[in-house]
């Protein structure tokens, strides 16, 4: 098994699929042989054979294999594996080098290569190159490539954004690269992936993100309301709803966006609703990015608990 935690057995991982237990969410990725298609734990699709199922500790392992991400559950909407500080030193260089790859900001419109990354970290190329497959399964490049694919891929389903700029914002230099990725890695063209329903223009960007359970919904508005700002936050936790929202502005690219922002809970779905103002359609990725983490999506509970 390819994954992340080597304690975790592929009868565990297996268990977790049989049961879509959300707690697993995030923490591994199965591979169906007979369809080419990997999945989250959650899926809801008929539980596939055991004897064709392969699980992998990243998204990117799994594209790498060759599998295509379900259309059904999303790995895109998953929750991130997060490391924690008792790892050893390589495994610590190889987060930061993701964290560094997720950023698009820091790199601006130049796509980063294993040179610059090992710069970035005071390294050499090659040892980033060692650590990066030992931690990950595959190279910094490809892990980059299935970041851009996934983030585009919740973009063209959640909302509707032109292509055009769902290349740009995603990272990919050009609607001429960003078809082509497409293609070749999911046998897909960008507009297949189009759902109905997102919505319109001028009525803000709507996009799904995942959680793990057991997370404390109201432990984390109510830290929020005691501290809201007035007139520049609202918090609401009630039978109703469980939502919180503000002005939000962002600098990116040496220019300063502005605009408004409302995440609402749904526990049911372990998903938070985000809704973003049109006015920050050009740094949506970077807005979910600065949302995951104030919001501490990608937390393993368990662990914390």
């Amino acid at each position: 098994m390819n994954t992340l935690d080597a304690t975790r057995s592929d009868d565990a991982c297996y268990l977790a699929l049989k049961t879509r237990d959300a707690r697993f969410d995030g923490s591994f990725f199965t591979g169906v042989t007979s369809t080419g298609i990997y999945c989250r734990p959650v899926c809801g699709v008929k539980t596939p054979r055991r004897e064709n199922c392969r699980f992998f500790g990243h998204a990117a392992q799994a594209e790498s294999a060759g599998f295509r991400p379900c259309l059904r559950c999303r790995p895109e909407l998953a929750p991130r594996s997060i490391a924690w500080s008792i790892q050893d030193a390589s495994t610590i260089l190889a987060q930061q080098a993701a964290r560094l790859l997720d950023e698009p900001e820091v790199w601006g419109d130049v796509t980063p290569s294993v040179e610059q990354l090992a710069a970035r970290l005071g390294v050499s190329d090659r040892h980033v190159r060692r650590i990066f497959e030992a931690q990950f399964g595959v190279s910094p490049m490809q892990y980059l490539q299935t970041r851009r694919l996934l983030t585009a891929k919740q973009l063209l389903a959640d909302t509707d954004l032109p292509i055009t700029q769902i290349a740009l914002i995603s990272g990919f230099g050009s609607v001429r690269r960003f078809n082509a990725a497409f293609v070749a890695h999911y046998k897909l063209n960008p507009t297949q992936l189009r759902r109905a329903g997102a919505a319109p223009a001028g009525h803000g960007i709507r996009v799904r993100l995942g959680y793990r359970p057991p997370y404390d919904v109201d432990a984390m508005l109510g830290f929020l309301e005691k501290r809201q700002l007035e007139t520049i936050e609202f918090v609401a936790n009630n039978q109703e709803q469980k939502a919180t929202g503000r002005t939000f502005c962002l600098n990116s690219g040496g220019k300063t966006h502005a605009g408004w922002l409302v995440a609402e809970f749904a526990p049911a779905q372990h998903q938070l609703i985000l809704r973003v103002s049109d006015s920050l359609r050009d740094v949506l990725p970077q807005v979910i990015r600065r949302v995951r983490a104030a919001f501490d999506l990608d937390a393993d509970p368990l662990a914390i608990n």
